[in-house]
């Protein structure tokens, strides 16, 4: 199985990256990628540079590595209730790349986290809700609350419910 690890976040640090590598690291051992939004040199949408400059090339590689996974594991980082501005202006390249759904119609675990209590539960709905039209096939969704509570570097998951239930998706995607 090839998994796609993506931190839906520009932050050079950040914990939904983090995440995402940690939950990756359960499904054993898998051919894992993992996407750096903090590394991408990504322009700014705009309808303008698309049809004076076509595609970066960031986008079509991204894209095609979508294109070349089993499945996506992606944790989405909440800012003012939504998406990270980096991850948001990759999607909206990505999306308008023709004859494609977004995510290519392949299997996702959709997850959040944030320093909160909710830890990103309305930016993960939101994915929830709308990626399903976009072409993703999501077989999971879990957020951990308050991360740096409960999550360690070395240990991953330091809540024993919390790693279970996460287990327990995992599990079961990879028995499906």
């Amino acid at each position: 199985m090839k998994i796609l690890v993506i931190g839906g976040s520009n932050s050079r640090n950040s914990i939904n990256r983090k995440f995402a590598e940690f939950t990756a690291s359960l499904f054993g051992s898998t051919s894992r990628e993992l996407v750096d939004i903090s590394q991408l040199a990504v322009p700014l949408y705009s309808v303008d540079r698309e049809n004076e400059n076509g595609f970066p090339d960031v986008v079509l590689e991204f894209a095609n590595k979508i294109d070349n996974t089993d499945i996506i594991v992606l944790s989405l980082a909440e800012n003012n209730g939504s998406y990270n501005a980096g991850f948001k202006n990759l999607m909206d390249w990505t999306s308008r790349i023709k004859n494609r759904k977004m995510w290519g119609n392949k299997a996702m675990l959709l997850l959040s986290t944030s320093p909160g209590a909710r830890g990103g539960a309305t930016v993960l709905e939101a994915a929830k809700n709308y990626f399903p039209y976009i072409g993703a096939d999501i077989k999971g969704s879990f957020s951990l609350p308050k991360f740096y509570e409960n999550f360690d570097s070395e240990k991953g998951i330091t809540n024993p419910e919390w790693l279970q239930n996460l287990k327990n998706i995992v599990n079961s995607i990879k028995n499906a």
